[in-house]
């Protein structure tokens, strides 16, 4: 276990039952979420919404914390806000050659964009704050 193999791993914060958390929260998004999608003047709007609370809150927090994290990667202005049942995306590209990328990718497509999620799972697991 990497945990295990790093001398320095501060124990007292481990939080392997926090990361665990965070893996449901991306199976709820990923699987059980309902997505429409809309174009605005140069951008993509995504709604994810579910009738399910603990799925709307996997949604509220999942979409908040990828905008954090990815605003401004590939230059794109990523916006989140909660509405009942979920949150919306907003995704605007700085070159409209890449809204057939957002397009193509869709919202699920856009939450994985980004090296970053082995980094943060390993932040979430030691008890940092990966946001």
């Amino acid at each position: 276990m990497l945990l295990e193999a790093d001398r320095k791993t501060d124990w007292s914060r481990v939080d392997v039952e926090g990361l665990r958390q965070h893996l449901i929260d991306m199976q709820n998004v990923t699987l059980a979420t309902q997505v429409s999608s809309s174009e605005f003047g140069g951008g993509l709007r995504f709604e994810a919404t579910s009738d399910t609370p603990a799925v709307a809150a996997s949604i509220g927090r999942m979409v908040v914390a990828h905008v954090m994290t990815m605003d401004g990667v590939n230059g794109w202005r990523l916006e989140a806000a909660e509405i009942p049942g979920g949150a919306t995306l907003t995704v605007t590209p700085a070159q409209a050659s890449d809204l057939d990328k957002i397009r193509g990718l869709g919202f699920i497509g856009v939450m994985t964009v980004g090296m970053h999620h082995q980094e943060h799972h390993l932040a979430i697991a030691t008890g940092q704050s990966p946001h």
